[in-house]
């Protein structure tokens, strides 16, 4: 088999599986050998492999969860999360890639997998800057679209898609912010500007309360995770992935509509499709809590990644928000 994995520093978060591990996948799923193995290097968490396999027109993908041993706990089974999510996105179902494998058994390799289908097109990040600028704002206005159907499915309770435990929205950010900190904590990290907007998120719950119905959150749509054509005219949005990071709760809450209002610029347009965002004192309010748990997550990666002079910026970052709201 052709493998070309990608070359890691033997330290790296994201450890690489071997030749063999693809193949038994390869012939357990599909009876079949893989014929080729590239490693595709846009994720931060999982392991992703475009496997060729005998006698398939297509390849697949083939995505491998972290050890559970370095899962953060706030991080803790994602890709189970994800796998759980699925019946819930069939608003968004052509865009999706189908599930042909789920393995959670750790009887091949002492992690999760999924084995996926291949969706077309390239990743936005590629393609998107090779179009003239005016042109990006149908990209972001499609990605509010998508967005906006995601966000009026409505769940059972608040939290993780596969784990809603929390009868309240403030239950589930105060959980979520102290699981967090904790998390922080235990990497060696000062966790206690997290700890501090839990305080305030559990002081505060009748504002946090305000949201009674639970809807689904992406966690994690923005342009890394959005496939587009690769020769269409304009920027065509042709499937989207990784959303590994739902949630039950407030949509305002999303990574999604945080990177939406990050810059006031072609993404105006995402607006446009999705509807103008709540502006009220209490929902302003709420924004900032979510701010700061997006912080805190970011911290986390960075740190994961050892990017030590930015986990120090993200301490400035929270401490200008806390100064806000406190």
């Amino acid at each position: 088999m052709d493998f070309q994995p990608i070359e890691r520093p033997g330290e790296a978060f994201q450890q690489p599986v071997t030749a063999r591990h693809l193949q038994e996948i390869s012939r357990r799923v599909f009876g079949r050998d893989a014929l080729s193995a590239v490693e595709l290097g846009l994720g931060m968490y999982n392991n992703t492999y475009k496997v060729t396999v005998a006698g398939q027109d297509r390849p697949v993908v083939v995505r491998f969860a972290p050890e559970p041993a370095r899962q953060f706990a706030s991080e803790r089974q994602l890709m189970r999360n994800e796998y759980a999510t699925v019946p819930y996105l069939s608003v968004i179902a052509p865009l999706m890639p189908r599930i042909v494998a789920a393995d959670w058994s750790h009887d091949l390799i002492g992690r999760d997998y999924l084995v996926q289908t291949l969706l077309d097109g390239v990743p936005a990040p590629e393609r998107l800057p090779g179009y003239p600028r005016p042109l990006w704002t149908g990209f972001y206005r499609r990605l509010g679209e998508i967005t906006r159907s995601v966000h009026d499915v409505r769940g059972p309770r608040f939290g993780p898609v596969a784990d809603p435990r929390y009868d309240t929205w403030s239950q589930a950010v105060t959980g979520s912010l102290t699981e967090i900190a904790a998390d922080l904590e235990n990497a060696g990290l000062d966790g206690a500007d997290l700890r501090k907007a839990a305080d305030l998120a559990a002081d505060r719950h009748d504002v946090l309360d305000e949201i009674t119905e639970p809807r689904l959150l992406t966690g994690d749509l923005w342009t890394v995770n959005v496939m587009i054509a690769a020769e269409a005219p304009e920027p065509t949005v042709t499937g989207v992935l990784d959303l590994d990071r739902t949630w039950w709760g407030d949509p305002a809450a999303d990574w999604t509509i945080r990177m939406a209002a990050a810059r006031q610029d072609e993404r105006l347009a995402f607006w446009e499709a999705y509807g103008e965002p709540d502006r009220a004192p209490a929902a302003a309010w709420r924004s900032s809590i979510y701010e700061i748990r997006h912080l805190g997550a970011v911290r986390l990666e960075r740190h994961r990644h050892g990017h030590a002079e930015r986990v120090r910026e993200s301490y400035d970052a929270v401490a200008a928000v806390l100064a806000e709201i406190d």
